[in-house]
């Protein structure tokens, strides 16, 4: 954090240095975003708006959602190798997997169009746009935007307009007449888009490795994603405000009584949790699974979009592990959220008390101090408020499922962590994420491995592996194990996972054996009375875990040990 004075001083070297190289007299020419044209409002129901990068439910809930706003979308097809290599023909060398495989899967989508429709490329671009998340720093995620615009101007779709909602600004971008209005029913419907997502993606991962008849998870999924995506799409945001939604507009700046009130709706509504339940009813009635099933937990993380993706962009690497006999704990996108959030908060505590304008900071007198302050703890209410309600959402939707899903870890708690071996405010990337959760699953046993995923080259995650040979020489037991993704590198990435695996199992199965010595009953025995009690073979019972046991099938023999002692007594 400088202030006027290191400024002046910089400055005064910059000059120096283009005085000694005969460069002062140069003009500097600084880059400027090409002007683009919006889509405006009254276009919203002639352009379709496109989009990708998230997994299929994640995707298909986001339409919806849009669509029940009155937007006209469609998901892009999940990115595969062939896309990836169209990425990189059209847009500059250097870049990383995520944005040629989504670049790629974009120019495409819109050569099919082409085929198969007869348009033209000027007709191509009047009639539909890409909507993408965007942001700044040291990764280069923060240079997608240029490169969707530069790959699509090489393939021939010049003027092809490119959407950007940045990730950390909020409500602050909306621009008169634009078509997407980035409002609180925008960003709800986002939000509960991707909360119902994660729920359902995590399902199918814990149920899937444990179903007695194959393919039955799957099956039910694609019905309670349908009831999902109906919900979402059904949704109404036209609330009335009363009373209370006009005192607390009075507290929170930038949010009127309306605003307010469907805040408030949201926290009282029932419509998204009752649409979990009819899943939840349906996955116990069509699915049966068997628990003592000795699988390894693996916990995926790494590079946001590697992680979350389930194409060839991460070597589809969910399906991988199952088909390897594994459990794979998958990372939600609000966990994520949660991130963000934890960042901006930490920003804001650096700069408790500093006026915004930096050339005042030295000589601010003891007003502007003051609204220095004012602000910043009005900031920090809305953030704080914010993490509450995310995380209590978060968790009505996983107390719909009877509380089977895991909860979202403590963003404090992996700072705590991850402090000790990276700055937590290093920035780009998951930051100190990677190293937090490394220690955190391996630290509290919920999981036998973690495995993280990230592009080949990415520079935050690389950090994160550096720093990760540290943290294994003080957490022996953690299996850790980083893998790069690049179009033709899934054979060995592949290979190091299972032999990653290899230990992971056997850790494992011994787990299991001395959970099983614990309880003094043979396999037979608690297989026998799990046959006679139908609610034992239920997908989402509520199997207690143990401390320092990870396996489900250890941690299910445990606890249909107690149920035997408790009913035999």
């Amino acid at each position: 954090m400088g202030n006027l004075r290191d400024y002046e001083q910089v400055e005064r070297f910059r000059r120096k240095q283009l005085q000694d190289h005969g460069l002062a007299g140069e003009a500097v020419e600084q880059y400027r975003r090409p002007a683009e044209r919006p889509v405006n409002r009254a276009a919203r129901g002639q352009v379709t708006i496109l989009f990708g990068g998230l997994t299929r439910p994640h995707e298909t809930l986001i339409q919806a959602g849009m669509e029940g706003l009155g937007y006209q979308v469609q998901r892009l097809p999940t990115p595969s190798k062939s896309d990836c290599q169209t990425g990189k023909e059209y847009c500059n060398p250097g870049q990383c997997n995520p944005n040629y495989f989504t670049v790629g899967a974009l120019i495409n989508y819109l050569k099919q169009i082409q085929e198969e429709q007869g348009l033209s490329a000027e007709e191509i671009a009047e009639r539909y746009a890409y909507m993408t998340a965007g942001s700044c720093g040291p990764c280069r995620f923060g240079m997608y935007e240029s490169e969707y615009r530069l790959g699509l101007e090489n393939a021939g779709f010049a003027g092809f307009r490119v959407l950007v909602f940045q990730q950390g600004a909020g409500l602050k971008q909306s621009r008169e007449g634009c078509a997407i209005e980035f409002n609180v029913p925008f960003f709800l419907s986002l939000l509960n888009s991707f909360f119902v997502g994660d729920c359902l993606n995590s399902l199918a991962s814990q149920i899937r490795p444990y179903e007695v008849v194959p393919g039955a998870t799957d099956e039910v999924m694609v019905e309670c994603l349908e009831i999902c995506r109906q919900a979402m799409r059904d949704k109404s945001y036209e609330i009335r405000s009363d009373w209370r939604s006009w005192a607390l507009s009075l507290i929170t700046a930038g949010y009127n009584a309306a605003d307010v009130a469907k805040f408030l709706e949201q926290l009282r509504s029932d419509w998204y949790t009752g649409a979990l339940r009819r899943c939840a009813a349906l996955l116990s009635e069509r699915v049966e699974v068997d628990y003592t099933r000795v699988k390894p937990k693996v916990k995926i993380t790494g590079e946001f979009w590697a992680q979350t993706t389930d194409g060839d962009g991460n070597f589809r690497i969910f399906e991988f592990l199952e088909h390897e006999n594994a459990e794979a704990i998958v990372e939600p996108v609000a966990g994520w959220i949660t991130y963000m959030l934890h960042q901006a908060m930490q920003g804001k505590n650096d700069r408790r008390g500093l006026p915004a304008d930096m050339a005042i900071r030295e000589r601010a007198d003891w007003r502007q101090k003051v609204v220095a302050y004012r602000n910043y703890y009005k900031s920090m209410v809305l953030l704080r408020l914010s993490r509450w309600m995310i995380h209590r959402e978060y968790d009505r939707l996983r107390g719909a499922l009877n509380d089977f899903l895991p909860a979202l870890a403590n963003q404090d708690e992996l700072r705590e962590l991850a402090r000790p071996y990276i700055n937590p405010r290093s920035a780009g990337g998951e930051g100190h994420l990677e190293v937090g959760k490394t220690i955190y699953y391996s630290k509290k046993r919920l999981a036998h491995m973690v495995l993280s995923v990230k592009p080949f080259g990415c520079m935050p995650s690389t950090q994160s592996d550096g720093t990760q040979a540290a943290v294994i020489a003080h957490y022996p037991e953690a299996i850790f194990l980083p893998i790069e993704t690049s179009p033709d590198g899934d054979v060995n990435a592949y290979s190091r996972v299972q032999m990653a695996l290899c230990e992971a199992k056997i850790r494992c199965k011994t787990e299991f054996v001395e959970a099983l010595r614990r309880t003094g009953l043979e396999m037979e025995t608690i297989r026998a009375h799990v046959a006679a009690h139908p609610e034992l073979r239920k997908p989402l019972q509520r199997v207690p875990m143990r401390e320092g046991v990870a396996g489900r099938a250890a941690n299910f023999v445990l606890y249909v040990a107690e149920r035997m002692k408790t009913a035999e007594g």
